[in-house]
Formats: C-alpha cells, structure tokens, sequence
C-alpha cells in the first residue's frame, strides 16, 4: 500500500474507532440502573441458558392499566399451547353457558311401576356432566326406589345423544390410551371414565398380587399374571389396559417384593358410556332393585317421564378443569358449547366455532390461530403468547364472569398444578396461572402482582425441546419471581421464607 493510501485511510479508521469507542461508552455496563430495563435483562439472562438454544419460546407480559408492554419475544410466533387451551374453553363456557349453568343427568322410564314392577327399561341420559361419579349415581337409585321400583323387567338404557360419536379429540395420539389424561368423551361420564387398580404383594414367595379395582364393576376382567418374588424384582410390574383389541381386560404382569407398597393405576375404559349404565345398574341392584337385562345404547322415547334427576354446578367443573388440568372436564364442556348454543348432537368443530365468536368479540383477530381440541392435547393446535395475553386481559373486563375465572387458576406454591413451583419467592401466593405439558411443549399463561400493587397479565410458551420439561419449568417460575419481585420504584422483594 502507498503512502498515499495510508494517509487516506488513517481518518477512516479514525472515525471508526470512534464510533465504537462512543458505543462503549455509553452502552449500559452489565445490570442496567433502571428498574424496568433490569427486569428486561434479567429475564434476558433467563433465557440466556444454553438449553434455549434449539428452543422457540414466546413471551409476552403486559401492564393491563396502561397497555405498557413489560416484556416481549417472539410473542406472534405460533406456539403450542397444550393445556393453556383450557383457558380459551373454561372462558368461553363461563361466558356463553353462564357461571349459574347446571349440567343435568336424567333417569327416564318407559311406564309406571305397578305394584313395585316396571314393566318396561329405564333410560339414563347424560348431557355433558363431566364431573358425575359412582355416588351420584347412588343419589339417583335413591329418587327411583322412592317411587316404589323393586324390579325392572327391562334394563338400563344410556342414551348419549347430546353428543356426536366422535370419542377422541381431532390430533390426539393413538398411544396416549389408556392413560387417564386420554379417556374417552361421552356425554354419558362417571368417575373421569376411568378405573383406578390397586396392587399389592401377595404374602409369601410365589403368590399372585392382590388386585383390586375401584369402583368394584363387573365392567372390567382382570387378568394377574403378577407374582410376589422374595428378593429381586427381574421384570418390573405392569398395569394395562388391553387398548389395541379394544377391550376392558386389565392385564398385570410383572413382580413385587413382599413388602413393597402397593401401587395405583387409572386408567381408561372402553366405551365409558356403557361403564356409566353398569354402574347404574349394578348400584340399582345394591339397594334391591332387580334388573332383567344388561346395560345397551339407545335413544329415551319421546313419550317417557323423567323419574330423576342430578345436577352438578359449572363452577366447580371449571375449577377441577384448570386447578388439576382436566382434559376430559375441557372436552366435554367444548362439545357442550355447541350443543346449546347450536344443536343437537354437539360436537367439537362446533365448540369451536362458539370459542372463535366469543374471543371475536374480545378483539381477537379469529384467524391468527388454530383451536383444534379444548383440552390442549393435539398437536394441531396453535396460539401466540400476544393473543393469549389478549384473552386473559379482555376477561378481566367480564365483570360478572371473572371472579370464578380467575378462582379457578391454581396459585403458585399453594394449589393446583403449580402448588410446588415458586415456592420461597414473592410469586408465591400471588401469582395465578395455567400451565400446559405435552411431549417437547410448556407453558404458562396469567396474572401476577408486582411488589408496588401493579398487576400484570403474561403469557410464557417454550416447545421444540427434548430435555426434560421441569429444566423450562424452572426457567418460568424464576420469570414469574422476576415479575413478582418487580418495583418501578426500585423497592427489594421481601425476605424469602
């Protein structure tokens, strides 16, 4: 290079040397001193660990009051949400069906009873009662005995045609039967549609395990292949349900140690309707009643009477929906939507439709997402943490529906499915939010009180990983202590406990 070239490119570099020299002294050095940007950065921090690498997530955290946007990544990147579904079911179903709603479940005969004999059947309707369970069916037989009914010369008969017949939700996954998170929807429900088996060791070496099954039901068959062994436990026990062949046998293999504790199972069954009507029947029976015939599906004549009647409140199927995560309570409620609001048989595409119009009326642009399910289960569906955020802080203005909304989210370190997570931080006993697993998906999504008074409405969803789930769990509750913890007026958090 010439000299001339040389003298030409010194003030070049000069200037370039400025610029960057201008940039260090003026770029904030570590922690900023502002209360709002060192929130920002220390959830940047968060996200900042290497397992976020090869992981979408999308945040959004908003001041309701003056619509400040606290925080924000990637929060128009579509997103599965898994459970976090239940709140666009759970606010839509308080909004059209009403907080005072009261899911009903009928006994119908075909005559009356003439000298204790009912010559004809009894018809059990279910109307999407998701909370209904063996008890309930007890207070049923109660209201038939009281009419004089010793005998029935027919049988129960479920009808369940509230519903369509489409038992699954669009996207699920053939393998998740028979787990108790995956049970079949009917409108005709008892007991989660499940069986819980209890097993324990037989008393000395060589016995087969003691099973039992609750509610006792000659619905199931149980196969115990399970052996007690003395000292070492070569095959592991296992409790299944025989799903492939569509069957209700229940399966034990494997082998326990003489002392070890007994274990429990939920799971599945089969076409839970027909497990409903033998419950029944089986119950009518218990309190004297003989029954003729087995339990079949069929449709209650219009000319029949209603004899019974039970009722169970929306609210507390709100509560068990979002508290615990209950994916059968968010479908059924889904396909109750479009039943009453449309018609009869409701079904699923239809629940959907009645979401998508109500959150229309919030604002929400409908076609930004995809709602596949009410549950959260499928796959299929896709949401952004900005329209989630949208939703939460449009149901604080439903004034009259957003007390139960907001009672049913599970509290940080205290209940629901977050009871163990935030524990020793100002998020616990203050934060309220729905989380939602899946396979590679989590999420957070709801409302938080900052150390001033302020409250926040957020939205945290990660997916696309393959570390275990709790490593993003931590990631959101250290997120949810920093929104808790947050002061504009740069206050301390109090004194974990």
């Amino acid at each position: 290079m010439n000299n001339r070239n040389i003298r030409l490119l010194v003030p070049t570099l000069f200037v370039i040397a400025l610029v960057f020299s201008s940039c260090a002294i003026f770029r904030p050095n570590g922690r900023p001193s502002d209360p709002l940007a060192a929130l920002r950065y220390d959830i940047d921090q968060v996200l900042a660990d290497s397992i976020f690498t090869p992981t979408k997530t999308g945040i959004k955290v908003i001041s309701p009051n003056s619509k400040e946007v606290v925080y924000e990544r990637d929060s128009k990147l579509l997103m599965r949400p898994a459970s976090n579904m239940k709140l666009l079911s759970s606010s839509t179903a308080l909004r059209v069906l009403g907080k005072d709603y009261q899911f009903k479940t009928s006994v119908f005969a075909d005559t009356t009873a003439i000298d204790g004999v009912l010559n004809g059947n009894l018809y059990l309707k279910g109307m999407g009662d998701p909370d209904l369970t063996t008890a309930d069916l007890d207070t049923l037989v109660g209201q038939v005995r009281s009419l004089g009914v010793k005998n029935i010369a027919g049988g129960v008969i479920a009808d369940v045609s509230f519903f369509d017949d489409l038992y699954w939700g669009y996207g699920w996954n053939w393998d998740d039967e028979p787990s108790s998170y995956a049970a079949f929807i009917t409108p005709l429900t008892i007991n989660d549609n499940c069986v819980t088996v209890k097993v324990s060791p037989g008393r000395a070496q060589g016995d087969s395990v003691q099973v039992r099954v609750e509610p006792p039901t000659s619905y199931v068959t149980i196969v115990n292949k399970g052996r007690t062994v003395l000292d070492t436990v070569l095959h592991r026990l296992s409790v299944t349900r025989l799903y492939k062949e569509h069957s209700n046998t229940i399966l034990i293999e494997g082998e326990m140690l003489p002392r070890a504790k007994p274990i429990e199972e939920e799971l599945s069954v089969w076409k839970p309707e027909l497990y409903t009507a033998t419950l029944f029947t089986e119950a009518l029976q218990r309190n004297g009643i003989t029954v003729a015939k087995g339990p079949v599906l069929g449709q209650v004549p219009p000319s029949d009477r209603e004899i019974a009647v039970h009722l169970h409140g929306i609210d507390s199927a709100v509560v068990n929906m979002n508290k615990v995560s209950d994916n059968l309570t968010a479908e059924m409620l889904l396909k109750t939507l479009d039943a009453v609001s449309n018609n009869i048989p409701g079904s699923s595409e239809g629940g959907v439709f009645v979401v998508n119009k109500f959150l229309s009326s919030m604002g929400i642009d409908t076609s930004k997402y995809r709602m596949t399910d009410g549950s959260g289960l499928s796959y299929h569906n896709l949401i952004t943490a900005e329209m989630m955020v949208q939703l939460l802080d449009g149901m604080q203005h439903q004034t009259d529906i957003f007390p139960l909304f907001y009672a049913s989210l599970p509290i940080a370190g205290v209940d629901g499915t977050i009871r163990n997570r935030m524990k020793k931080t100002p998020a616990e006993g203050n934060l309220r939010a729905k989380t939602g697993t899946i396979s590679g998906v989590s999420s957070l999504s709801g409302y938080v009180q900052t150390l001033d008074g302020e409250h926040l409405v957020f939205s945290i969803s990660m997916q696309n990983f393959i570390y275990p789930t709790r490593y993003y769990q931590r990631a959101q509750d250290k997120i949810g202590a920093l929104l808790a913890g947050f002061s504009r007026f740069g206050l301390m958090p109090p004194p974990t406990k």
